[in-house]
């Protein structure tokens, strides 16, 4: 008997060892669980791109393009992701396109908003706060040119990045305090001890592509 149960207990486990893996491998959106550590500076948008390649691949999501959610002075951070839709590590929807998803439809919390490892990222409240995520961009998805950080290559004194809250939440109850890619500009410039000086960690957006 004891032989019997401990055979179903290894089945059951190994079954939801499958079940886990085959729910973490639909994961098409998540937060960096960190970031370059050099502030904004991710080696342009091919260095950010590799950057989410290699956390999800890391978390056992492989087979996949991965864009990082970032405008440059030449492109608009919509225009990188794809069509969706996006789900986040626990299988739950972001948004079903890119309509949506800089609409008043998307998912996007703290809650939802989990790194690659299917975890909850620190936001306004929590020691430390790292709800700041890089974007370079209008609340549309569009790029804001002078505020990518020289096109996410500088982490110094100059320089200014866009960001927005993955928890929704900040000072007030504005749509900006409120916006998931756009709610304000870095300040005291693109360095790592800047970023996270307004509540931030140079941490950004990644969704797969394909």
């Amino acid at each position: 008997m004891r032989r019997l149960i401990l055979v179903a207990a290894a089945a059951l486990t190994a079954a939801t060892a499958g079940t886990a893996l085959s729910q973490d491998a639909k994961m098409s959106f998540f937060v960096t669980s960190v970031g370059s550590g050099k502030g904004a500076d991710l080696g342009g948008l091919k260095g950010a791109d590799a950057h989410c390649a290699s956390l999800a691949e890391a978390a056992g999501v492989k087979g996949k393009t991965w864009h990082a959610y970032l405008s440059t002075g030449a492109e608009d951070a919509r225009d990188r992701i794809g069509k969706g839709p996006w789900v986040n590590a626990k299988g739950v929807k972001i948004a079903d396109d890119v309509a949506s998803l800089h609409g008043d439809a998307n998912a996007i919390s703290k809650e939802t908003a989990l790194n690659e490892k299917g975890e909850v990222v620190n936001g306004r409240g929590d020691k430390p706060n790292r709800h700041d995520v890089l974007t370079g961009s209008k609340p549309d998805g569009t790029k804001i040119v002078d505020q990518t950080c020289g096109d996410w290559t500088m982490s110094g004194a100059e320089g200014v990045a866009m960001m927005g809250h993955h928890d929704r939440t900040g000072l007030d109850d504005s749509a900006a305090a409120k916006s998931w890619n756009s709610s304000h500009a870095s300040r005291g410039g693109c360095s790592q001890e800047a970023l996270k000086g307004t509540g931030g960690d140079g941490l950004f957006y990644c969704f797969a592509v394909e």
